[in-house]
């Protein structure tokens, strides 16, 4: 069980809960005993998942407010992450090997009560409502651009995020 205020902030508490919710076993790097990640310079990530079908996954959530009305093509969804977010993501991905694939998770906490969700899933947390939606490292890599070289920062395209973006749920299967 998911304590809301037991991990480190309420996105990755929610993703915890909503894979909890899925029976998706995983393990958080926020957990108390990571000595594997400790010792490491890398900058840790925030999940492994593990699929019934064997298949491993690195995941980093990344938490954002939703402030719009609408879900409708994905319009007004932040996708930045700092470039240390990537290059730590790809130095796990090739530190773990070929069967592991690293996925920002984006956690999109819904701010406004009236939403259209565009039939997307959405996610009740302790009354809040989250979207998870995955973008795999390749295809950021891919599409990224710089947003701001003051923070060290990188996004990704509007039409890019629509085209790479994909319910958690496809990236398990």
């Amino acid at each position: 069980m998911i304590v809301k205020d037991a991990a480190p902030n309420h996105y990755e508490k929610a993703f915890a809960g909503w894979l909890i919710e899925n029976q998706v076993e995983f393990i958080s790097t926020a957990d108390q005993h990571k000595p594997v990640f400790e010792k490491s310079d890398l900058k840790s990530f925030d999940f492994l998942l593990c699929t019934p079908a064997g298949k491993k996954i690195i995941a980093e959530v990344k938490g954002r407010r939703f402030k719009g009305t609408t879900l409708a093509n994905l319009s007004c969804l932040e996708c930045w992450v700092t470039t240390d977010d990537v290059d730590g993501l790809a130095a796990w991905q090739k530190t773990l090997g070929p069967d592991y694939e690293a996925n920002f998770i984006f956690a999109y906490r819904v701010q406004n009560v009236d939403v259209d969700y565009d039939g997307r899933e959405m996610f009740d947390f302790y009354g809040d409502l989250y979207l998870f939606l995955a973008v795999s490292l390749a295809d950021y890599i891919k599409y990224m651009k710089q947003r701001s070289p003051k923070w060290r920062t990188v996004t990704l395209p509007a039409d890019k995020f629509r085209l790479c973006a994909r319910p958690v749920k496809q990236i398990l299967a």
